[in-house]
């Protein structure tokens, strides 16, 4: 069973955030509340840890994962950034969204789209992520929870407990989240191509 932690989700306790970065560390997966549904985390690079979070969701290798970063220059070390993405990242981060973006050769390769080569970046706006990759030094590999067969993420920590306890490490309850996941927009090439319509507003990328 996993352990469960409640966070403010305002002013956020060091011992705890603290403790939650050492279970990420040492290879855990938790799950955690963000500026949309809650989302499933783990280190960068743990691969046992990615293969629980595939498993968990009945992701295959194409499904695009999403590094969550604490800022803009964290994003430039992860995925290829020019002036004209720069300028669109600044002006929509931290928020609702997740990019997706070339991957540099800093990104495992077992995160990556096969053929494409590409990853999902975001910068949340919640103050519980933000002290956790405060804490850790480097982005979160994430996905929304989403259960399998279900098309909105999970928002409460209790449920997330009683139906994926047994197979996480940590449950952060942090409160109740929205229901709409994060927007997705490619930013691979411009202009900018929205994939998935979510909490954060479009209307910047389809004008």
């Amino acid at each position: 069973m996993s352990q469960f932690f409640q966070i403010h989700p305002e002013t956020p306790q060091k011992r705890l955030i603290d403790q939650a970065v050492r279970i990420i560390r040492d290879g855990g997966v938790v799950a955690y509340p963000t500026d949309s549904g809650y989302a499933l985390g783990c280190h960068l690079g743990d691969k046992k840890a990615i293969e629980r979070i595939k498993w968990l969701r009945s992701l295959d290798d194409k499904h695009n994962f999403t590094l969550v970063c604490s800022d803009l220059s964290e994003i430039g070390t992860y995925a290829k950034v020019d002036n004209a993405v720069f300028r669109l990242l600044k002006a929509h981060t931290p928020g609702a969204y997740t990019f997706i973006l070339q991957a540099t050769s800093e990104v495992p390769r077992l995160l990556l789209h096969p053929k494409r080569r590409s990853i999902g970046v975001r910068v949340p706006d919640h103050p519980i992520p933000r002290a956790l990759l405060d804490e850790l030094g480097e982005p979160l590999m994430s996905v929304t929870l989403i259960p399998v067969g279900e098309e909105l993420p999970m928002t409460d920590a209790e449920e997330i407990r009683e139906r994926f306890g047994a197979h996480l490490d940590l449950v952060i309850d942090g409160g109740a989240c929205h229901l709409e996941p994060t927007s997705v927009v490619d930013l691979r090439e411009l202009p900018p191509r929205v994939v998935r319509e979510g909490r954060g507003d479009i209307a910047p990328f389809t004008e």
